[in-house]
């Protein structure tokens, strides 16, 4: 059986049709970038996905990564295909062509990273560090640390990391021991050790460069004493040339549940009193500059659930065609021929879920790529803020939501396959462990139900979650005048009145008292609000595909279009009714999650 990634009709469905991304080429700053230009850009990316990631998605698990005299090798593909993606320019697409960019719209990156992420996401969870990394060069970095180091960790000459977590502080940044202390000079002697460091250290590049968080001496406590610092692994010189070793050593590598082939390093900095680093921002705001970082890292968490989860439902999809096995299920006599397994009604019922879930995902992190380039392109003061804040709002679904709900299709993708999916054989297995990860880096998903539910419920006055509202509302208006979409639109409504409510009881309760309560459902709040974002880009998917069908589309068009009223429908009828359950047990405010004494959880 082929293995495939992605459906490239929906791909080509979200940009073109749903988003029309086509549109922003009228705004001189994307003049260039018309649909067959985007075209062009999204064929040569899926060339570069299926022909030389994808082969090598299997090798590198199987590989994995070494650790020899303090430096990683990685999987043999990922040197050629490391530099494929320096050839291609595919490691800063949407940045300013004066530091290496391709300058392209957000949404049109969205959906390469797509491709990339659903045919080998452990090769390019590089390059999207490296890619993050720059960025907060570009954005808080001096003149000079801008020429150093930003267009050779665009360009890929250099890559990038995140040094945050260390062995006792976990999620608990403010915790960390990390120290710097200022040097005559104006540098910075670095000290301590980090952990979990993805692509921390690898021999694919010459040099990486290391945003890392410490603490300055004499500095408060917490986070609001956090500094960010940019340390290469080897001192670069006033004239860009390389130095000497920066006192950045590699200790180890973790042996994993997935992504074998990225690793994932302990770096101790400092054991030698030699590791110098430079201030990048200013002192103490290190956790605000490093949020710009996390932002586009927790959306490109989300990508990269997708991915797993779209090659999971297409491979499933394509064994669920071709295996035969047991009699249709109204079939007569002991003597009816075996059917393939698609035709079971079970299988249909977890396809269709894998469908809805992958589709709707696709659209809701496009649709994020596509408020970026809104901002990037508007001129009005307050259409900007209204998109800031509806992506503030939605990174926690992005991140959270759509990673469980990946997950979730990794899983079914196994089930699909039944005792082959569990074996080694095919790729189900493989898709399911490399998924467990985006529940818990760049803030685990109790961390994003915690942030949705604290921070950005909200945000300034509630004005993004109220912003979120009324766009649902549009679509949802669109679809009750389109014949056949009266009743999924009625029920959507139904679904948003009520979390409009919930939201408004558990945001009172987060103030009060009841913290405590309120925040043992907040996973719960993200599930609910994840389910209406979803439902609202499934419905926005079948009010366009029904305006297609009314307009005459025919033959595979209207078979795909008939699809995404199915996925509507499904998810409308069958998850949509759980979620309004789950919003009852919210605003309950069952407190038993709190009350219990934690010796009664028993282990002793």
């Amino acid at each position: 059986m082929a293995q495939v990634i992605m459906d490239k009709r929906d791909v080509e469905f979200v940009l073109h049709e749903q988003l029309e991304v086509e549109k922003l080429a009228k705004n001189e700053r994307f003049a260039e970038f018309t649909k067959k230009t985007v075209d062009l850009i999204i064929s040569e990316a899926r060339n570069l996905a299926v022909k030389e990631m994808l082969p090598a998605l299997k090798i590198s698990d199987e590989e994995g990564c070494k650790l020899e005299n303090g430096t990683v090798k990685v999987p043999e593909p990922f040197y050629r295909i490391y530099e494929l993606f320096k050839e291609g320019e595919w490691i800063s697409l949407c940045d300013d062509p004066k530091w290496g960019g391709q300058g392209m719209p957000t949404t049109i990156s969205m959906a390469v990273k797509n491709y990339f992420h659903g045919a080998n996401f452990p090769f390019t969870l590089a390059i999207l560090l490296s890619h993050g990394a720059g960025k907060l060069v570009e954005r808080f970095g001096t003149e000079k640390q801008k020429n150093l180091f930003l267009k050779k960790m665009y360009t890929g000459e250099w890559s990038g990391t995140m040094l945050l977590t260390e062995p006792q502080a976990g999620s608990d940044v403010g915790a960390l021991t990390t120290s710097a202390v200022k040097n005559a000079d104006g540098t910075y002697s670095i000290t301590g050790n980090k952990i979990f460091i993805s692509s921390g250290e690898h021999n694919m590049v010459e040099n990486i460069i290391h945003p890392v968080l410490a603490r300055i001496e004499g500095a408060p406590a917490g986070t609001s004493g956090i500094s960010l610092f940019l340390v290469p692994k080897i001192r670069v010189n006033d004239d860009g040339s390389l130095g000497a070793p920066n006192d950045v050593v590699c200790t180890g590598i973790e042996e994993k549940m997935g992504i074998h082939g990225s690793p994932t390093c302990s770096i101790t900095l400092g054991g030698k009193g030699q590791c110098i680093g430079t201030l990048l921002g200013e002192e103490n705001k290190g956790m605000r500059a490093m949020f710009v970082m996390m932002n586009e890292a927790r959306l490109d968490v989300g990508m990269q659930a997708l991915g797993c989860a779209s090659a999971s439902f297409q491979n499933a999809l394509n064994y669920a065609r071709e295996r035969v096995q047991g009699r249709h299920l109204q079939a007569g006599g002991k003597d009816a021929p075996s059917v393939p397994i698609i035709q079971h009604p079970d299988v249909r019922r977890m396809l269709l879920n894998m469908k809805a879930i992958t589709e709707g995902s696709r659209s809701i992190l496009y649709f994020i790529g596509f408020c970026e380039d809104m901002i990037r392109i508007s001129n009005d003061p307050a259409e900007k803020i209204k998109y800031q804040g509806l992506i503030d709002l939605l990174i926690p679904i992005a991140k959270g939501y759509v990673s469980d709900r990946a997950f979730e299709v990794c899983s079914q993708g196994v089930q699909v396959f039944g005792g082959y999916g569990y074996t080694k054989e095919y790729p189900q297995e493989q898709y399911l462990r490399d998924c467990k990860i985006t529940h818990i880096y760049e803030g685990t998903n109790g961390i994003q139900a915690a942030d949705l539910l604290g921070r950005k419920l909200g945000l300034n006055k509630g004005q993004p979650f109220r912003d979120l509202l009324a766009e649902i509302r549009s679509t949802i208006d669109a679809a009750q005048k389109v014949k056949g979409l009266e009743n999924l639109a009625e029920k959507t409504q139904t679904a948003a009145a009520e979390l409009e409510k919930t939201a408004g009881i558990i945001g009172a309760m987060a103030a009060s008292d009841k913290a405590m309560t309120a925040f043992s459902h907040a996973y719960e709040f993200m599930d609910v609000t994840g389910d209406m974002v979803m439902a609202w880009m499934l419905l926005w998917r079948a009010v366009v595909a029904a305006q297609k069908l009314q307009a005459g589309a025919k033959g595979k068009d209207a078979v795909f279009y008939e699809g995404q009223i199915a996925s509507a429908r499904f998810f409308t009828s069958t998850v949509l009714p759980i979620s309004l359950g789950k919003m009852n047990v919210i605003t309950a405010g069952d407190s038993t999650v709190i009350d219990i004494a934690e010796d009664a959880f028993g282990g002793k």
